[in-house]
């Protein structure tokens, strides 16, 4: 497997960081997990064609992980690519559908396959060399972390959450962790995940992941990150790194 991180930021507009999105190359095909503003560029930047995207999982509905969809459809419609399969929480088909009917000209112009899904689903999609499972995240929205399994390799993508026993569970015996980190040190935060969060959590569960990827960093974690990884490198015994935009990893 090989991951791309595209976005690593948030909503806020930083140097450096779009809205959330990376790519995980599933065999050849790869699968783009969130899609923020941002992304679009970021997947034509990273080597691959947006044309490439066939399959896209979405964490939740916030804008700063969904505000590219539909600038990738209208990509794709432009260069005659008319179909799309996209995987979200519940309320995913509602999004779509009310988000197109303000286009009037985009009306059948293409087909999107929605397929919602619930914490705790496990499935194979159909036509992906993969087996997957989904948990809660603990976020101000449903959002899913996604556990990817695919030629003895295991990646989980947490979305947005505070940290919890159902993603660290998920979790459980993954070569990669991709979680989020907002924001620094003894920043009072819900819904979110703070270094002091996150190791509050390991002292009471055990993380049993290989190498932990900190993304979702906002303007306030700038100058912070390397207390960051220190704090939680006290507590977990794996790798611990905060990737850049368009940082690939090879498994």
């Amino acid at each position: 497997m090989k991951i791309t991180f595209l976005g690593t930021g948030v909503g806020i507009p930083q140097a450096g960081r779009v809205q959330s999105g990376l790519i995980m190359e599933i065999g050849s095909k790869p699968v783009l997990f969130d899609c923020g503003c941002g992304v679009l560029f970021r997947i034509q930047e990273s080597g691959y064609e947006h044309t490439d995207i066939e399959n896209i999982f979405l964490t939740h509905l916030h804008l700063d992980h969904v505000g590219d969809v539909l600038a990738l459809i209208k990509a794709n419609w432009l260069v005659g690519k008319t179909n799309m399969r996209m995987f979200g929480p519940e309320g995913t088909k509602e999004w779509v559908e009310q988000t197109l009917s303000v286009y009037d000209y985009m009306q059948g112009r293409f087909e999107v396959d929605i397929i919602e899904l619930k914490a705790g689903d496990s499935f194979s999609p159909e036509g992906l060399d993969c087996d997957i499972r989904t948990a809660p995240g603990v976020h101000s929205t449903t959002s899913l972390a996604y556990r990817v399994e695919h030629g003895g390799k295991t990646v989980v993508y947490a979305g947005d959450t505070e940290p919890c026993v159902p993603v660290f569970e998920l979790a459980d015996g993954a070569d990669v962790l991709i979680h989020e980190c907002s924001f620094p040190l003894d920043f009072e935060m819900t819904n979110h995940t703070t270094p002091d969060m996150f190791s509050d959590l390991l002292k009471k569960t055990p993380l049993n992941v290989k190498q932990l990827f900190l993304v979702h960093l906002y303007p306030h974690m700038q100058g912070h990150e390397d207390e960051a990884l220190e704090h939680i490198g006290k507590y977990f015994d794996g790798d611990v790194t905060i990737p850049t935009d368009l940082q690939v990893i090879e498994l």
